[in-house]
């Protein structure tokens, strides 16, 4: 559980220092690639083990890296995209709400087994999610852009399944390091490809505050992945619950941040989602 808490933690802070690219002018994209870079570094520095990049390349796991840092750079577009077409709100929605398809996976894939409670303790995370979600007026999407945050719903949860895959079937505990390096790798390589891509058209220049943003970011997005695999391998919880666990408790402790630190306002909608998310974590760790 320690594990989860922290993961949790991690994510949210994440969350912060978004926010704070918008107070202090960081261009987010480059921001995000240096923060690929800073976090694979992280997970080189951690692994315990000798690096011998061939081996590496012939780990049962190492093709996945490729494909999950690539889907993280597409992901991460698409997520800006939504937020900028129909709302942040909704771009939030998107992703937590993805929670529901690693659960699924894990009930036809493993076997697990939900009671009655913790079902409805994830319905009503579901709920938690989409009020906590809400804005004053509301979440209104066009039909014309209603594909944005159903590709945003898909790929997040695709990434969700695919970690408690990797988890399962190829990684070994102490692999946990170099194999989220890996990722991150991946995703600062597709990064540097995008950006090169983009330099053909505009020159880019160096800015100190988008590398300072990238390595505030990096540390805790890296360890956000690292405590999230370390917190599956736990048998007394299985995936279902932790996804669940994992997403609404983000939602709720970034709301709750968001009103600490800048003063956000919260309607009582938003009250009735934190609420939702308090009632549905009992539900569903406790039963």
């Amino acid at each position: 559980m320690l594990y989860l808490v922290l993961s949790v933690l991690c994510s949210s802070l994440i969350f912060v220092i978004f926010k704070l690219f918008s107070v202090y002018k960081v261009q987010t994209l480059y921001a995000i690639i240096t923060n690929y870079v800073v976090a694979c570094v992280v997970g080189l520095v951690l692994y315990e083990g000798t690096i011998d990049f061939n081996e590496i390349t012939h780990k049962s796991w190492f093709l996945g890296t490729l494909a999950l840092g690539m889907f993280f750079i597409l992901i991460f577009n698409l997520m800006a995209k939504t937020s900028q077409v129909a709302g942040v709100s909704v771009a939030s929605v998107a992703t937590k709400m993805s929670l529901v398809m690693p659960v699924i996976f894990g009930v036809i894939q493993y076997k697990e087994s939900l009671s009655l409670l913790q079902i409805i303790g994830i319905l009503l995370a579901l709920a938690a999610v989409y009020f906590a979600s809400l804005k004053e007026n509301g979440i209104v999407v066009s039909k014309k852009i209603l594909v944005l945050p159903l590709l945003v719903f898909l790929g997040s949860g695709i990434i969700d399944i695919s970690m408690k895959y990797f988890q399962e079937n190829h990684l070994q505990p102490e692999e946990v390091s170099i194999f989220s390096a890996m990722i991150f790798g991946f995703a600062a390589i597709t990064g540097f490809v995008f950006i090169g891509s983009k330099a053909i058209k505009q020159p880019i220049t160096l800015n100190f505050k988008n590398v300072l943003g990238g390595i505030a970011l990096g540390i805790p997005n890296y360890f956000s992945i690292f405590f999230l695999i370390r917190a599956l391998e736990n048998k007394a919880l299985s995936s279902a619950v932790i996804f669940t666990l994992n997403n609404v408790a983000i939602v709720m402790l970034s709301t709750i941040l968001g009103i600490l630190i800048f003063k956000e306002k919260m309607s009582l909608k938003n009250r009735a989602g934190i609420l939702l998310a308090v009632i549905s974590i009992v539900l569903v760790a406790l039963f």
